[in-house]
């Protein structure tokens, strides 16, 4: 068979896998070194790992210590899901700021891997449980596991956490992005008293047909005292690849749970962020996080 022949028939087939390569999602790529891995002059890092009840999922969980000394009361603290990409957004030059003012303890709880985000135990763990209806996958992944992950997180790693380092139990704040958001937002609503304040950037409100939203609505107004949330989204987002966003736009629910919260007591407020997309604002969201709870915004 001449080139030309071969060629001809195989330029359809070349041609139709570079196609699907191209519409496939690109792959996460490992994490390089973090600030924990090459050193801080701000903050000192230890790690543990923790395990699932059930042995199927591993937590690798990375404490920061403001190297400035612990006010009175203690520090306060920062819980961060979905760990090791928060890790990767870290740099001195933010924990330098952070230090001017007011350092939080930074928990950054990730998974033992190398890549920013373990998709599929992350889904597993930081959505809740739908009850009576299956929980949804969302391109292929299975969730509905929120309260073990919240039991391994309230049982082990915060005193774990805790034991590092002088921590004010009444200045905890918990930040999450999209199922981390919801994971916040459950937190919230099923234990209160876990943490101070609240922070859910961008969380897949529409999961489990609006669950969180119409959950929102039969809650009591007396756990909340002096609880805060504050709710950020981007109106960059496109919901045509979300199945959980269809429907109602995110920003329309995020002001609308703010509102319903609001009127239960809970200090929430929303904060839209113009041109970001789903996926850019999990590092503005956590930086503005980082700067809140420092007080160094």
């Amino acid at each position: 068979m001449s080139l030309r022949v071969m060629l001809a028939w195989c330029l359809p087939a070349i041609l139709l896998l570079t196609a699907a390569a191209g519409q496939a999602k690109p792959q996460l790529k490992p994490l390089g070194p973090n600030i924990a891995d090459t050193g801080s002059e701000w903050y000192r890092f230890r790690s543990a790992i923790f395990d699932s009840v059930d042995g199927q999922r591993h937590y690798k969980v990375w404490v920061g210590i403001p190297k400035a000394a612990a006010p009175a009361g203690g520090y306060p603290a920062l819980y961060m899901l979905d760990g090791n990409a928060a890790m990767a957004r870290l740099d001195d030059k933010l924990l330098q700021r952070m230090s001017a003012a007011h350092p939080p303890v930074l928990v950054a709880v990730g998974y033992q891997t190398p890549l920013p985000f373990d998709v599929s135990s992350r889904a597993w763990d930081y959505t809740p449980d739908p009850g009576s209806e299956s929980a949804p996958r969302i391109h292929g992944h299975k969730g509905g596991h929120s309260k073990a992950f919240r039991q391994l997180l309230m049982s082990q790693i915060i005193p774990w956490a805790e034991k590092q380092a002088a921590v004010s139990h009444q200045q905890r704040s918990l930040w999450g992005h999209s199922f981390g958001g919801l994971f916040v937002l459950e937190t919230l609503y099923q234990a209160p008293e876990s943490f101070r304040h609240y922070y859910a950037a961008s969380p897949s409100l529409g999961w489990g047909g609006d669950m969180m939203l119409r959950q929102a609505q039969r809650l009591s107004g007396t756990a909340f005292d002096a609880r805060t949330l504050k709710l950020m989204e981007g109106d960059g987002n496109s919901n045509s690849d979300r199945p959980e966003l269809r429907g109602e736009d995110g920003q329309d629910r995020n002001a609308r749970l703010a509102q319903i919260l609001s009127g239960k007591g809970v200090k929430a407020s929303y904060k839209s962020y113009p041109g970001l997309t789903h996926g850019a604002m999990f590092g503005t969201s956590l930086i503005d996080t980082l700067l809140s709870v420092s007080g160094a915004e």
